[in-house]
């Protein structure tokens, strides 16, 4: 059943990939509000349709994977007509101005590509430690994936500002915005951890009644509070760093810290440190990212007047 699903999952993933296309052009122009409508709007049929293929056709597994092609078939339409509207047309491609997007593009999927290596490498580690690390461990990471949504709307902020301003040739205005976004995503960010420190004991039984898994999760409660600030700080470097075109650098410095990381998770197994050992590498991880990317900031390489 799961290889059917996959099968039938794998029809809508062009879509997804011209969705993803489409938000990322609409951003560049400014406009935040049309590929929020258009993602909302295909998350809220994917959540009818499965419940109709589901439950109301019973279609079981196969009716899930079909509503979510559905719906990202019905999201790509839309960012195709979208995109339609906003360039006035298909043009050819030319490659003096693809060659770019290629090479950013290119920086950007190493960068990515390192980061979810290391997230599967903590949950390959963590699946070995025993069932009830690996339930606090997915409780705690899918609140982290949750929170750093939230928190990327301040980096994608970022791009456009910091694009924009060295673009028009303003490099200390692209520097001064980008210090106030920094320090407005750190103070969500210590929000953030305050609200799970406070919370720490009753937020885990949402998820699991499971007494083991509840224990487990308090051990890396605090650590996981103390990334919230850090990763608030590297996000928004993240979204300052590719709105000034400097993916090169992001590159190097994710893989650096993927090079960090990986020892210390493969280490918590080999000496027996389990699950904490595991999230204290993974705040190893954020740490590598901090020091190299706010490194780069503060030396202001990143701002590079002009188109």
């Amino acid at each position: 059943m799961s290889v059917d699903y996959l099968r039938i999952s794998a029809l809508g993933l062009p879509f997804a990939i011209i969705a993803l296309a489409g938000q990322g052009f609409l951003r560049g122009v400014g406009d935040l509000k049309l590929p929020l409508l258009i993602v909302v709007a295909a998350n809220a049929a994917n959540v009818v349709l499965e419940v109709l293929f589901v439950y109301g056709f019973g279609w079981g597994l196969a009716g899930s994977a079909w509503g979510t092609v559905i719906a990202q078939a019905g999201m790509g339409l839309a960012f195709v007509l979208a995109l339609l509207g906003v360039s006035g047309g298909l043009r050819r491609p030319r490659w003096l101005e693809v060659r770019p997007l290629l090479k950013i593009g290119g920086d950007i999927e190493v960068r990515t590509a390192a980061l979810l290596l290391s997230f599967a490498l903590a949950g390959a580690v963590v699946a070995r430690v025993g069932e009830a690390s690996l339930g606090a461990h997915q409780v705690a990471f899918q609140l982290f994936l949750f929170l750093a949504l939230v928190l990327d709307a301040i980096a994608i902020a970022g791009q456009i500002i910091v694009g924009r301003a060295l673009g028009a040739g303003d490099a200390e205005g692209a520097y001064g915005a980008a210090g106030r976004m920094i320090f407005w995503s750190v103070a969500l960010g210590a929000l953030f951890a305050v609200a799970l420190l406070v919370s720490g004991d009753a937020l885990p039984e949402l998820f699991t009644d499971d007494p083991a898994v509840i224990g487990r999760a308090a051990e890396i409660w605090p650590l996981f509070a103390l990334m919230q600030p850090m990763g608030a700080a590297v996000f928004a470097l993240d979204g300052i760093l590719i709105g000034a075109g400097d993916t090169r650098f992001l590159k190097w410095s994710m893989l650096a810290a993927f090079l960090t990381f990986a020892p210390l998770a493969l280490g918590a197994l080999f000496f027996g440190l389990g699950l904490v050992g595991v999230w204290v590498s993974l705040l190893a991880l954020m740490a590598v990212r901090l020091v190299t990317c706010g490194a780069r900031f503060v030396g202001r390489r990143w701002a590079v007047v002009g188109a």
